[in-house]
C-alpha cells in the first residue's frame, strides 16, 4: 500500500518526511538582487540609524533596484555571477567527495579550487 506524500496525522497535522540536510554541502549563491542588498542594507542603516524595520529596508532596496538600469546592475550581476562559478566548483568538488564514500582525509575545498584555477591557467 501506498501511503500519500501529504498524509495528515490525527487532530489535522501534516506528516513531513524531511531529510536530513548536509552541513558540508555547499551554500547556495546568492542573486544579483541580493548582493546589491547586501551593500544597500550597510548604506540605508548609516543614513536611516533610528530605523528597525526590516520590511521597510527591504522595501527601499526593491524600489531603488527597480529603479536601476542594467548599466547600474552590472557589478552586482558580475558579482554573482563569479559566486555561482565557485559555487559550482565547490559543488563538483562535493558531489565527486560524496561519490567516494566521503572520506574525511581528503583536502578542502577551498584548496582544492586553487589547484583547479591553477590548471585552468596552465591550461589556457
Amino acid at each position: 500500500m501506498l501511503i500519500p506524500a501529504c498524509s495528515t496525522l490525527s487532530g489535522g497535522q501534516k506528516a513531513s518526511k524531511k531529510t536530513a540536510k548536509d552541513p558540508n554541502k555547499p551554500k547556495r549563491p546568492a542573486s544579483a538582487f541580493f548582493v546589491f542588498m547586501e551593500e544597500f542594507r550597510q548604506e540605508y542603516k548609516e543614513k536611516h540609524p533610528k530605523n528597525k524595520s526590516v520590511a521597510v529596508v527591504g522595501k527601499a532596496g526593491g524600489d531603488k533596484w527597480k529603479s536601476m538600469s542594467e548599466d547600474e546592475k552590472a557589478p552586482y550581476v558580475a558579482k554573482a555571477k563569479k559566486r555561482k562559478n565557485e559555487y559550482n566548483k565547490n559543488m563538483e568538488a562535493y558531489n565527486k567527495r560524496m561519490g567516494n564514500g566521503g572520506n574525511a582525509d581528503e583536502e578542502s575545498d577551498k584548496s582544492k579550487s586553487e589547484v583547479n584555477d591553477e590548471e585552468e591557467e596552465e591550461d589556457e
